[in-house]
């Protein structure tokens, strides 16, 4: 019998992770409580696949093979029987441990929980559960299905058990990853952020434009992508939760977030997702 992947959230993390474990050919429901959100995620997916189609990397056939393997729901209950769930929603303690005391109640007692957090702690989010053994933090990158890697993070409580299955789920959806320390954004997040931070410094303080910053960035450091532009992808309202995360975590001064991206949250500039931040976009 295959094994079912649950997964909670379906904005642009959850139905990337979606249909990665689909192509690796695992069963998988998708649960949200917006309707809205679960026909864009299925949009998405079959948008990604027929892209894949088209460029001859899938046949029509195993393209809807994938497709098929995918469960869009609004009945969290469907979970019940998952192998391992994964969580991907907002980036806020409170909401993550509402919802894993909920499925804590409801899944079988052998379910693997993990969370796709890119920063709060493993060890936090397991206190609001009993099976504190099979917690574990799978942090998954931006788009899913292109992004080779994934950290795997230990709870205080996670079994060896659970690092190792976790470890054999991340190889078996084909990609690679590094285990980390419990600790405030784990490795990739703890490095990029503050340098996504200090671009906005300064763009605030004046001392470049965007698209120079940008281009210094690209040219100068190469990256493929300007460290602003990565913001708008990421989200200014997601890289400020995340920073937060930081700042209070560590109350280190130099991970401060830029008055800059306060103010540009807080109108509703978010980048790509709503169509402006730093650039605008469609």
């Amino acid at each position: 019998m295959t094994q079912l992947i649950g997964i909670v959230g379906s904005g642009i993390m959850g139905n990337g992770i979606a249909q990665v474990a689909a192509t690796a050919g695992y069963e998988v429901v998708i649960y949200d409580i917006n309707n809205k959100s679960l026909k864009n995620a299925e949009e998405t997916v079959d948008r990604y696949l027929t892209k894949d189609v088209q460029k001859e990397r899938l046949s029509i056939e195993v393209k809807n093979d994938i497709v098929n393997r995918i469960t869009y729901t609004t009945e969290i209950n469907q979970l019940a029987n998952a192998y391992f769930i994964i969580e991907a929603v907002t980036e806020k303690m409170e909401v993550k441990e509402k919802l894993f005391s909920e499925l804590d109640k409801i899944c079988n007692p052998d379910t693997y929980f993990a969370t796709n957090t890119s920063g709060i702690s493993i060890t936090g989010i397991a206190g609001a559960i009993d099976r504190l053994d099979k917690f574990i933090g799978i942090h998954f990158f931006n788009p899913v299905p292109v992004m080779e890697l994934v950290e795997i993070t230990k709870g205080h409580c996670t079994s060896d058990n659970t690092v190792e299955a976790a470890k054999k789920l991340v190889a078996d959806f084909n990609k690679d990853s590094i285990f980390v320390e419990d600790s405030p954004l784990f490795v990739v997040n703890r490095i990029l952020v503050p340098m996504l931070s200090e671009a906005i410094f300064v763009l605030s303080e004046g001392i470049a434009s965007k698209e120079d910053i940008d281009k210094g960035m690209l040219l100068g450091a190469k990256h493929p992508i300007g460290p602003l532009r990565l913001a708008d992808v990421i989200g200014l309202d997601t890289l400020l939760l995340v920073q937060e995360t930081l700042y209070f975590e560590t109350m280190d001064s130099k991970y401060r977030p830029p008055s800059l991206l306060r103010k540009m949250v807080r109108a509703g500039l978010l980048g790509r997702k709503s169509g402006e931040g730093f650039y605008k976009y469609g």
